[in-house]
Protein backbone atom coordinates (compact mmCIF):
# COMPACT_ATOMS: atom_id res chain seq x y z
CA UNK A 1 0.00 0.00 0.00
CA UNK A 2 2.95 2.35 0.61
CA UNK A 3 4.28 2.04 -2.50
CA UNK A 4 0.99 3.02 -4.58
CA UNK A 5 0.53 6.00 -1.71
CA UNK A 6 4.02 6.93 -3.15
CA UNK A 7 2.91 6.71 -6.91
CA UNK A 8 -0.28 8.95 -6.52
CA UNK A 9 -0.10 12.94 -6.36
CA UNK A 10 -2.98 15.07 -5.73
CA UNK A 11 -3.03 18.66 -6.10
CA UNK A 12 -4.38 21.50 -3.55
CA UNK A 13 -5.90 22.69 -6.49
CA UNK A 14 -8.32 19.23 -6.87
CA UNK A 15 -8.79 19.29 -3.20
CA UNK A 16 -10.17 23.09 -3.18
CA UNK A 17 -12.24 22.01 -6.26
CA UNK A 18 -13.66 19.03 -4.22
CA UNK A 19 -14.39 21.16 -1.02
CA UNK A 20 -16.45 23.77 -3.43
CA UNK A 21 -18.42 21.14 -5.19
CA UNK A 22 -19.24 19.56 -2.00
CA UNK A 23 -20.77 22.85 -1.05
CA UNK A 24 -22.62 23.91 -3.65
CA UNK A 25 -23.79 19.80 -4.37
CA UNK A 26 -23.61 17.78 -1.29
CA UNK A 27 -20.74 15.02 -0.82
CA UNK A 28 -23.19 12.51 -1.94
CA UNK A 29 -22.80 13.30 -5.83
CA UNK A 30 -19.10 14.17 -5.18
CA UNK A 31 -18.65 10.15 -3.82
CA UNK A 32 -20.59 9.32 -6.81
CA UNK A 33 -18.41 11.36 -9.64
CA UNK A 34 -15.06 10.24 -7.69
CA UNK A 35 -16.36 6.42 -7.78
CA UNK A 36 -16.82 7.13 -11.52
CA UNK A 37 -13.81 9.01 -11.63
CA UNK A 38 -11.79 5.80 -9.77
CA UNK A 39 -13.63 2.85 -12.19
CA UNK A 40 -12.54 4.55 -15.26
CA UNK A 41 -8.81 4.97 -14.40
CA UNK A 42 -9.03 0.83 -13.13
CA UNK A 43 -10.13 -0.13 -16.64
CA UNK A 44 -7.01 1.83 -17.92
CA UNK A 45 -4.62 0.11 -15.28
CA UNK A 46 -6.38 -3.16 -15.70
CA UNK A 47 -5.89 -3.50 -19.25
CA UNK A 48 -2.22 -1.51 -19.02
CA UNK A 49 -1.49 -4.33 -16.62
CA UNK A 50 -2.51 -6.82 -19.13
CA UNK A 51 -0.43 -5.38 -21.35
CA UNK A 52 2.98 -5.40 -19.45
CA UNK A 53 3.05 -2.06 -18.97
CA UNK A 54 4.42 -0.45 -15.79
CA UNK A 55 2.53 1.99 -14.01
CA UNK A 56 4.67 5.02 -12.68
CA UNK A 57 2.62 7.54 -11.20
CA UNK A 58 -1.14 8.69 -10.82
CA UNK A 59 -1.62 12.58 -11.10
CA UNK A 60 -4.84 14.12 -9.93
CA UNK A 61 -5.63 18.01 -10.69
CA UNK A 62 -8.25 20.58 -11.13
CA UNK A 63 -8.36 19.02 -14.74
CA UNK A 64 -8.96 15.26 -14.30
CA UNK A 65 -5.99 12.56 -13.44
CA UNK A 66 -3.40 11.39 -15.42
CA UNK A 67 -1.96 7.93 -15.68
CA UNK A 68 1.85 7.90 -15.95
CA UNK A 69 3.02 4.45 -17.49
CA UNK A 70 5.80 3.14 -19.72
CA UNK A 71 4.25 1.95 -22.26
CA UNK A 72 6.54 2.05 -25.08
CA UNK A 73 6.57 -1.28 -25.96
CA UNK A 74 2.77 -1.62 -26.49
CA UNK A 75 1.48 -1.47 -30.39
CA UNK A 76 -0.86 0.35 -31.29
CA UNK A 77 -3.41 -1.83 -31.13
CA UNK A 78 -2.65 -2.13 -27.26
CA UNK A 79 -2.36 0.74 -26.52
CA UNK A 80 -5.91 1.89 -28.05
CA UNK A 81 -7.46 -0.57 -26.20
CA UNK A 82 -5.82 0.53 -23.01
CA UNK A 83 -7.09 4.31 -23.66
CA UNK A 84 -10.24 3.48 -24.91
CA UNK A 85 -10.82 0.60 -21.61
CA UNK A 86 -11.84 3.96 -18.98
CA UNK A 87 -14.97 4.87 -21.45
CA UNK A 88 -15.63 1.42 -21.53
CA UNK A 89 -15.79 0.19 -18.10
CA UNK A 90 -18.25 3.70 -17.32
CA UNK A 91 -20.38 2.52 -20.61
CA UNK A 92 -20.74 -0.53 -18.60
CA UNK A 93 -21.62 1.08 -15.47
CA UNK A 94 -24.15 3.26 -16.92
CA UNK A 95 -25.63 0.27 -18.54
CA UNK A 96 -26.14 -1.75 -15.12
CA UNK A 97 -26.95 1.43 -13.32
CA UNK A 98 -29.06 2.43 -15.40
CA UNK A 99 -30.84 -0.89 -15.46
CA UNK A 100 -30.55 -0.70 -12.02
CA UNK A 101 -32.65 2.61 -12.06
CA UNK A 102 -30.08 4.43 -10.13
CA UNK A 103 -30.30 7.36 -12.49
CA UNK A 104 -27.84 9.71 -10.77
CA UNK A 105 -24.84 7.32 -10.45
CA UNK A 106 -25.75 6.01 -14.02
CA UNK A 107 -25.36 9.51 -15.54
CA UNK A 108 -22.20 9.97 -14.10
CA UNK A 109 -20.77 7.14 -15.99
CA UNK A 110 -22.08 7.75 -18.90
CA UNK A 111 -20.97 11.86 -18.64
CA UNK A 112 -17.42 10.44 -18.03
CA UNK A 113 -17.04 8.43 -20.99
CA UNK A 114 -18.99 11.00 -23.73
CA UNK A 115 -16.68 13.84 -21.97
CA UNK A 116 -13.32 11.24 -22.31
CA UNK A 117 -14.21 10.22 -25.86
CA UNK A 118 -14.35 13.75 -27.36
CA UNK A 119 -10.94 13.99 -29.80
CA UNK A 120 -8.98 16.40 -27.79
CA UNK A 121 -5.79 15.40 -26.10
CA UNK A 122 -5.03 14.49 -23.35
CA UNK A 123 -8.82 13.16 -23.27
CA UNK A 124 -8.89 9.38 -24.01
CA UNK A 125 -10.97 10.27 -27.43
CA UNK A 126 -8.07 12.54 -28.92
CA UNK A 127 -5.03 9.78 -27.38
CA UNK A 128 -7.20 7.12 -29.55
CA UNK A 129 -7.74 9.88 -32.66
CA UNK A 130 -3.87 9.63 -32.52
CA UNK A 131 -2.72 6.37 -31.92
CA UNK A 132 -5.63 5.03 -34.57
CA UNK A 133 -4.71 7.85 -37.43
CA UNK A 134 -0.53 7.15 -36.33
CA UNK A 135 -1.22 3.67 -37.04
CA UNK A 136 -2.91 3.80 -40.12
CA UNK A 137 -0.75 6.76 -41.73
CA UNK A 138 2.07 7.45 -39.62
CA UNK A 139 2.97 9.55 -36.95
CA UNK A 140 3.70 12.99 -38.93
CA UNK A 141 0.15 13.24 -40.65
CA UNK A 142 -1.69 11.81 -37.16
CA UNK A 143 -0.45 14.70 -35.37
CA UNK A 144 -2.11 16.84 -37.88
CA UNK A 145 -5.09 15.52 -37.82
CA UNK A 146 -5.32 15.23 -34.17
CA UNK A 147 -4.42 18.90 -33.90
CA UNK A 148 -7.24 20.12 -36.08
CA UNK A 149 -9.78 17.50 -34.84
CA UNK A 150 -8.66 18.63 -31.25
CA UNK A 151 -8.35 22.30 -31.46
CA UNK A 152 -11.45 22.96 -33.00
CA UNK A 153 -13.84 20.93 -30.85
CA UNK A 154 -11.81 22.43 -27.69
CA UNK A 155 -12.34 25.51 -28.77
CA UNK A 156 -16.19 25.17 -29.62
CA UNK A 157 -16.60 23.31 -26.60
CA UNK A 158 -14.70 25.44 -24.31
CA UNK A 159 -16.24 28.08 -25.46
CA UNK A 160 -19.84 26.42 -25.05
CA UNK A 161 -19.33 26.20 -21.39
CA UNK A 162 -18.28 29.74 -20.77
CA UNK A 163 -21.34 30.86 -22.63
CA UNK A 164 -23.39 28.40 -20.36
CA UNK A 165 -21.85 29.65 -17.53
CA UNK A 166 -22.87 33.59 -17.97
CA UNK A 167 -26.40 32.96 -19.39
CA UNK A 168 -27.26 30.66 -16.39
CA UNK A 169 -25.13 32.72 -13.54
CA UNK A 170 -24.34 29.41 -11.90
CA UNK A 171 -22.51 25.91 -12.31
CA UNK A 172 -19.07 27.84 -11.73
CA UNK A 173 -17.38 24.45 -11.03
CA UNK A 174 -17.30 23.55 -14.67
CA UNK A 175 -14.59 26.84 -15.22
CA UNK A 176 -11.79 24.23 -14.47
CA UNK A 177 -13.28 22.15 -17.40
CA UNK A 178 -13.98 25.29 -19.71
CA UNK A 179 -10.08 26.67 -18.86
CA UNK A 180 -8.92 23.12 -19.64
CA UNK A 181 -10.56 22.57 -22.86
CA UNK A 182 -9.65 26.51 -23.78
CA UNK A 183 -6.09 25.56 -23.09
CA UNK A 184 -6.23 22.26 -24.84
CA UNK A 185 -7.47 24.16 -27.52
CA UNK A 186 -4.51 26.61 -28.11
CA UNK A 187 -2.24 24.20 -27.34
CA UNK A 188 -3.19 21.80 -30.13
CA UNK A 189 -4.12 24.89 -32.73
CA UNK A 190 -0.50 26.02 -32.28
CA UNK A 191 0.84 23.24 -33.15
CA UNK A 192 2.42 21.56 -29.64
CA UNK A 193 2.13 17.57 -28.52
CA UNK A 194 -0.49 17.16 -26.01
CA UNK A 195 0.45 15.81 -22.53
CA UNK A 196 -0.27 12.33 -23.21
CA UNK A 197 -1.41 10.25 -20.06
CA UNK A 198 0.42 7.48 -21.08
CA UNK A 199 3.82 9.77 -22.34
CA UNK A 200 4.74 7.45 -24.64
CA UNK A 201 7.04 8.51 -27.41
CA UNK A 202 7.47 7.33 -30.62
Amino acid sequence: MSRWRDRIRISGGFWLLAAWFTLVNGWQLLAVILSAAALHELGHLLVLRLLGARVRELRVSVFGAELMTSAARLSYPGEIAAVLAGPAVNLLCALVLGGAHAWVAAGAHLSLCLFNLLPVRPLDGGRALYLAAAWLAGPSAAERIACWAGGTTALALGGLVLWLIGRTGGSLWLLPAAFGLLAAALRELHGRKADFLSKVNR
